[in-house]
């Protein structure tokens, strides 16, 4: 069995430019969460208009891979660019999670992230586009530096800059089991929410929903009194 919830937010920021969407084509699923870079402006028209391109590409053919609409959602994005002139601005992040009949991927350019849980326990997540991912990864700094680290906002890669090769990445195969789920979130999410929490809350959760709206009070806690960033979640579950 498959089911799925969301939530966004504009926490503490005037606008929201988090996006959110999901598209199915068959036997075959895609789930999206894209976050505009507010620093740029223009990041909510940035994350929607990459999040529609994607959802109308498998509408209109399955038989693309995910490489394809990423790709194809690239190019469409820095021709939006130019036609309202706003080459300097109108990027965002991705995450897709596909999947397909008994298998699933992970797909994601920038630093908003999808979570893997197998059998309620926390396996694996996406490898930020950012700074303090690379500091990580070199081991200057511990990973849970990462959420706080002064170059948090300095990304490495995101849609709506020119690509010379292509600059999302791509997961391994996941088999499905019987018990994962998934979650797909924005930065203003996962850095007010570690994966203990998040794991601990998903073994009390009867469905996403429930999930999502426990996981949310500790993100409202957690960034009570800051200038909260936009969130946005998106979780999947597959049961049998």
């Amino acid at each position: 069995m498959l089911s799925y919830a969301f939530i966004t937010d504009q926490g503490m920021r005037n606008i929201n430019e988090d996006s959110v969407g999901y598209a199915v084509s068959g036997k075959r699923n895609l789930y999206l969460v894209a976050d505009g870079l507010g620093g740029h402006g223009n990041g909510d028209a940035a994350s929607r208009f990459v999040v529609d391109y994607i959802q109308a590409a498998l509408a209109a053919d399955d038989s693309l891979s995910v490489a394809d609409y990423i790709e194809g959602a690239q190019a469409a994005l820095l021709e939006e660019q130019k036609k309202k002139k706003a080459e300097s601005s109108m990027k965002t992040t991705l995450t897709c999670l596909e999947l397909c009949e008994k298998e699933a991927k992970m797909w994601h350019v920038g630093d908003s992230r999808i979570y893997w849980f197998h059998k309620g326990k926390y396996k694996a997540r996406t490898k930020d586009h950012s700074v303090p991912q690379m500091l990580y990864m070199s081991g200057q700094i511990r990973e849970k530096e990462i959420r706080h680290h002064e170059d948090r906002s300095k990304l490495l890669k995101v849609m709506g800059t020119k690509w010379n090769t292509p600059q999302y990445e791509c997961s391994e195969n996941i088999c499905l089991g019987k018990n994962e789920s998934f979650l797909l979130c924005s930065d203003g999410f996962w850095e007010l929410i570690e994966e203990k929490e998040m794991q601990r809350l998903l073994k009390k959760a009867a469905g996403p929903q429930e999930w999502l709206a426990s996981m949310k009070e500790v993100v409202m806690q957690n960034g009570w009194g800051t200038n909260m960033d936009n969130f946005t979640a998106l979780a999947v579950f597959v049961r049998e």
